[in-house]
């Protein structure tokens, strides 16, 4: 009997576990295998040795309504190719909803969990209001609109705090009439609660004043929003997305309604921009103007670009990969670095060293990030494989295509050879056409 031994050069090393495991039933035991974590994290977490700053409880709900915030960009630019600058206008609408609806500034204090539907719905009417007089533009010009759309919502909200309507004499709204509380903001807001008694109290809270609970809840809103972009992006409506975003030209030959298809990428990409509003305003128990400066939009961006534009798993990476860096990392590494650099910077009389705080040029660190990225992994940290192979200018995967890299590579040696006994055929010995059946023809009749 034959014995197969292995080459002497081959590596032996730890068994893959996955090695026979289904991709489908491998990254499900993935996910249950981060959730099991993210559940026991904040209780072990202060324990695990520092050899990298550990983020805390509240960094971690940072990081995942961040990668909230760039899942719904992701079904703008990654989908449906719209380049969007002013994402955080519908963070606006989504945080100023829970903030009129639940706190005293009128008295309401609706519950949070109706607070939350009501604001979805506000920052998607928003983002079909401006994806309405949008859809001519394309490319920069889009990117323009966008970006003054994303500016002037919270100035708006930073200045109407004293509202003047009079109308032929008629004082409609006013004297000084306090909207969105202005530069000082809406403080307080009433948090979501659940009647579930124990070592908390009578209710329990999802505040800052309870970080572990306000993470449980974060997480799963972000399942929540994950199941639904991926529903979105293996729907009809994603295939269309994905068809504009190519070529919104050939598209529209095919019978897509691209007015109806980009407006409804604009409204439910806000909508959770919404979300995660509703839920920062009432985790925060506050909100405030200068927490909806341009900088979040770029930033949500650079989260879907770094992780890879389209990939659902790849932009959550993203967004906890830039967000670690910029809220625990940079820290971390600055109370390192920065007293050592201002003694240079003193002792050379250079003033930029003087004044030196890494945190500060978190940009510049980002930018370039970014630039290394665009030039040796253009499709992002993890991204779909549809896009990888495009960048990289290789035929798409066979999971892409729903075979095997087998089957795939047996059809192709098999339409080579069809091509090249056609060829042979084609062709008489004394080189006169042959005729359907490989037999040369003549010229008489038969």
């Amino acid at each position: 009997m034959a014995v197969i031994t292995s080459p002497a050069g081959a590596r032996r090393g730890f068994p893959n576990p996955f090695r026979d495991v289904s991709a489908n039933r491998r990254q499900r035991t993935i996910l249950i295998a981060l959730l099991a974590l993210a559940i026991a994290y904040p209780f072990f977490y202060q324990a695990i040795p520092e050899v990298l700053p550990r983020p805390s409880v509240n960094n971690l709900i940072v990081m995942v309504y961040y990668a909230m915030l760039a899942l719904g960009l992701n079904i703008v630019v990654g989908f449906a190719g719209l380049l969007d600058l002013g994402y955080v206008a519908f963070y606006v609408f989504g945080a100023y909803s829970t903030a009129f609806l639940a706190s005293p500034i009128f008295g309401l204090h609706v519950s949070w969990w109706l607070v939350i539907v009501v604001a979805v719905a506000v920052a998607a009417t928003a983002g079909i209001l401006l994806g309405a007089p949008t859809l001519r533009l394309r490319g920069d010009y889009l990117a323009i609109v966008t970006l003054g759309f994303g500016e002037i919502v919270p100035q708006l909200v930073r200045n109407l705090d004293k509202v003047n309507i009079n109308i032929l004499g008629v004082q409609v709204i006013g004297p000084d009439f306090n909207l969105t509380g202005g530069p000082l903001g809406i403080n307080p807001i009433d948090a979501p609660t659940l009647p579930i008694p124990g070592p908390w109290g009578r209710e329990l809270v999802f505040s800052n004043g309870n970080p572990a609970g306000s993470l449980y809840l974060a997480m799963g809103l972000l399942i929540l929003s994950f199941f639904v972009c991926r529903r979105l992006r293996d729907s009809r409506l994603g295939r269309a997305w994905m068809a504009i975003r190519e070529d919104e030209t050939a598209a529209a030959s095919m019978g897509i309604n691209t007015v109806t298809t980009k407006l409804l990428a604009f409204a439910l990409g806000a909508s959770f921009s919404g979300l995660v509003g509703a839920f920062v305003g009432a985790y925060q128990t506050a909100v405030f103007p200068e927490s909806f400066n341009f900088s979040v939009s770029i930033s949500i961006l650079i989260m879907v670009i770094l992780g890879g534009m389209g990939s659902l798993r790849g932009v959550i990476v993203g967004a906890f990969v830039m967000t670690y860096v910029s809220q625990t990392l940079l820290p971390f590494l600055g109370g390192i670095i920065d007293n050592p650099i201002r003694d240079v910077g003193k002792a050379t009389g250079i003033g930029l060293l003087e004044n030196f705080t890494l945190v500060a040029y978190n940009f510049l660190i980002f930018g370039v990030i970014l630039a290394l990225l665009m030039i040796f992994r253009p499709e992002g940290l993890l991204p779909a494989a549809a896009r990888k192979a495009e960048l990289h200018g290789e035929g798409v995967a066979a999971e892409a295509t729903f075979g095997t890299d087998t089957s795939v590579a047996s059809a192709a040696t098999e339409f080579e050879e069809q091509i090249g006994a056609i060829e042979e055929g084609a062709m008489a010995p004394d080189g006169a056409p042959s005729g359907p059946s490989g037999e040369r023809s003549s010229g008489g009749g038969a």
